[in-house]
């Protein structure tokens, strides 16, 4: 159990968001509330003269918007967006907001989000490593505001598309869509299962289907190994070829 404790502030123009927010993080044992404020300026005000780890922050404020906020914030510091209007969420996550919450969240909502900020700061400040069982079955992702089981044994490749991942599945012709980056997923994944042969390319390894000079096939699906990932591949055809 890590006793890493994530300073944070709370802001929203709206005093029953952030009174709601706050009863949230007040019961999240590895959330430390530090102040909660009802705009921008403030919070900036209180960062310059205390440092915080972790910010949820409203989108939609007069005078300064949480996006414009966001740009002016040292870079270790984290925000978590939380608005009522679903149209920002490509613009939230375009500046590296861990994650986006959508009004009216409930603690459930909040919490995963929260679980994300703390996966984050547990592996930059160096607590640990990413606990990754071998024998994972399956991932939860974040897909048109639900969340998905998928199991790993169904997944063909992760392609990443700039602010999105696509999964592709077996028996299903339309990947799924969610936002965040091939970097995270990378992480989350096995890696006796998985490996990352391209920028833009996460593939299941048990599902390749043919090799051919520097190309992988699966499912039809042609994918160059790119030169920065061949020593690695190369090296899991050597362990199994015969």
């Amino acid at each position: 159990m890590s006793n890493l404790k994530i300073s944070c502030i709370v802001v929203d123009d709206e005093p029953m968001a952030l009174n709601l927010v706050e009863s949230y993080v007040e019961k999240t044992p590895f959330l430390s509330l530090k102040k909660k404020c009802t705009s921008a300026i403030e919070a900036l005000q209180f960062i310059q003269q205390e440092p915080v780890d972790l910010l949820f922050l409203d989108i939609q404020m007069p005078d300064l918007t949480g996006i414009e906020f966001s740009k002016m914030l040292p870079k270790e510091t984290r925000v978590i967006f939380t608005t009522a209007f679903d149209e920002y969420a490509l613009e939230g996550f375009k500046v590296e907001a861990l994650d986006y919450l959508l009004k009216p969240f409930d603690y459930a909502e909040f919490l995963a989000a929260a679980n994300k900020a703390n996966t984050w700061f547990e592996l930059v400040k160096g607590k640990k490593q990413p606990v990754v069982s071998e024998e994972k079955e399956f991932l939860f992702v974040k897909s048109e505001y639900k969340q998905l089981r998928i199991k790993l044994a169904d997944v063909l490749y992760f392609e990443g598309l700039k602010d999105y991942i696509k999964i592709w599945l077996k028996d299903n012709p339309k990947a799924i869509l969610t936002l965040m980056s091939l970097k995270t997923l990378e992480q989350e994944l096995p890696s006796t299962q998985f490996m990352r042969v391209h920028r833009s390319f996460i593939v299941s390894l048990k599902n390749i289907e043919v090799i051919e000079r520097s190309q992988i096939i699966i499912n039809k699906q042609r994918i160059t190994v790119s030169e920065q990932y061949k020593p690695k591949f190369l090296e899991f055809i050597n362990k199994n070829s015969f």
